[in-house]
């Protein structure tokens, strides 16, 4: 058994974040470490690869003014732990769950493996219960379920950010008189950000309900890599112990990839994908699949992870793999948002696959899985029109043609597009979508119901024929 306190002085080298050690016994993966610098200063570490004589770890605060020969390693026999508690609320975080904000800290009574504690698959609840952000582009087409994880997929520029702190002060679930605590994670965003996300929050009130964890651009861009970890680590805390609806959002899983490829390259790693580790796919799955419902919990984890996407490039590793791992992507557009349209929210690219647990009769409206489907045809047919349009010219087009023009016209202006302070019900957005669907034909409408076409449809043109 290893002695408790036993230091190892002298390292055999040190190569970025990462510090290599031999001639040690009885160490453990993702055991914590403390490391003395020359100059008496404590940092922390984690192992993160271990054989039977030598073990790699990497320091969270960087390997700044540490020497081969005069560093002192002592391995704490316990992997990392965060306090957690309500007094968290309201408080700024490092990475590591320590204090930024210039205040105490909180008094925890407990500490909590970062790493969590695997659920029991049968244990889980299915999500199922609405959650209504106030965005018609996501509560229309796209819903998010409570203990679902939906990313959103963005790009350099996109208003990624503004869109996330709207949908935490808006979020709320339809039937239930009930609010959502916020964990808000941020790895590798500048001070601007960081501070916008506070401004938003303070000026909305919600600032006591929202724990933040952060681990801004100027931190060793190792820490980012335990940040979600420490963020995800209190947010179970609230929702199972305290039974509390919590709201986790991740910014920006790209820099968190790409210290993970960091940390990969400096052990000397095979690469796979565009350089990334191979592991990639289980490392975001390890995060992702930390939220949800546990049966006989009150309380739920649900997850807006934010990825800024290289180039676009919907089928990079980090967006292609979050989609497989994920209940679907809002996906923003660039070409919307050059036009002026917010939130830019790409009508058919984006994708919620519990969508259809959540919504219809007894959770939003009856008409409401047939109005999103027939939206999603429209649409469709609108981008057809268009590309036809390009080549042939708009004036060569049919009449229901044109219509359908019109239609996308309408459909982006007064859907998709509102304000960044408007929070609309989800029954607002079903009028809404009701007006832009009568500028089509009733024949066009073979999604919907006779019925619904009778209650919603034929009722709207009578009324604007009387008046």
């Amino acid at each position: 058994m290893k002695m408790p306190g036993l230091i190892y002085k002298g390292v055999k080298n040190i190569d970025g974040p990462l510090v290599f050690i031999n001639n040690i016994s009885d160490v453990a993966y993702d055991e914590l470490v403390s490391v003395t610098t020359p100059s008496g200063e404590e940092r922390l570490g984690q192992v993160l690869d271990v054989t039977a004589t030598s073990a790699v770890v990497q320091i969270f605060g960087g390997t700044d003014s540490l020497s081969p020969a005069d560093t002192r390693v002592r391995f704490l026999g316990t992997p990392l732990h965060v306090p957690v508690s309500k007094e968290m609320m309201g408080r700024v975080f490092d990475g590591l769950g320590r204090p930024k904000d210039g205040l105490p800290a909180p008094l925890c009574k407990d500490w909590r493996d970062v790493n969590g504690l695997p659920i029991n698959p049968y244990a889980r609840e299915y999500p199922r219960d609405f959650i209504q952000t106030g965005i018609s582009s996501i509560d229309l087409m796209n819903t998010l379920v409570r203990g679902q994880k939906l990313p959103i997929f963005s790009g350099n520029g996109l208003p990624h950010n503004r869109m996330a702190a709207q949908i935490a002060r808006q979020a709320k679930l339809l039937n239930e008189k009930v609010d959502f605590a916020i964990v808000f994670a941020a790895m590798g965003v500048k001070n601007d950000v960081a501070r916008f996300f506070i401004d938003s929050f303070e000026r909305s009130g919600v600032l006591n309900k929202v724990a933040m964890f952060l681990s801004l651009a100027d931190d060793p861009s190792v820490e980012r890599l335990i940040t979600p970890r420490s963020a995800l680590t209190l947010a179970e805390h609230l929702a199972f112990d305290e039974g509390m609806h919590v709201l986790v959002i991740i910014t920006d899983m790209a820099n968190y990839c790409e210290a993970l490829r960091e940390i990969a390259t400096a052990r000397g790693e095979i690469p796979s994908r565009k350089g990334y580790p191979g592991y990639l796919y289980s490392d975001l799955a390890s995060m992702y699949e930390r939220a949800g419902r546990i049966a006989g919990c009150e309380g739920s984890i649900t997850q807006m992870p934010i990825l800024t996407m290289p180039n676009d490039d919907i089928s990079h590793p980090i967006p292609d793999l979050t989609g497989y791992i994920t209940e679907g992507q809002i996906v923003l557009e660039r070409e919307l948002f050059q036009r002026g349209i917010y939130p830019p929210v790409a009508g058919l690219p984006s994708l919620s696959r519990l969508m259809k647990d959540g919504i219809g009769e007894g959770r939003t409206r009856p008409d409401h899985p047939h109005v999103a489907s027939q939206l999603f045809a429209a649409y469709s047919k609108v981008k057809e029109i268009r590309s036809l349009a390009a080549v042939i010219g708009e004036e060569e087009l049919s009449p229901i043609d044109k219509l359908y023009i019109k239609f996308g016209q309408e459909f982006e202006k007064r859907i998709i597009s509102q304000g960044e302070t408007e929070d609309r019900t989800i029954f607002q957005s079903l009028d809404i979508a009701w007006e832009v669907l009568k500028i089509l034909p009733r024949g066009e409408l073979l999604r919907l119901s006779e019925e619904e076409l009778s209650t919603y449809y034929d009722q709207k043109q009578s009324m604007e024929k009387t008046n």
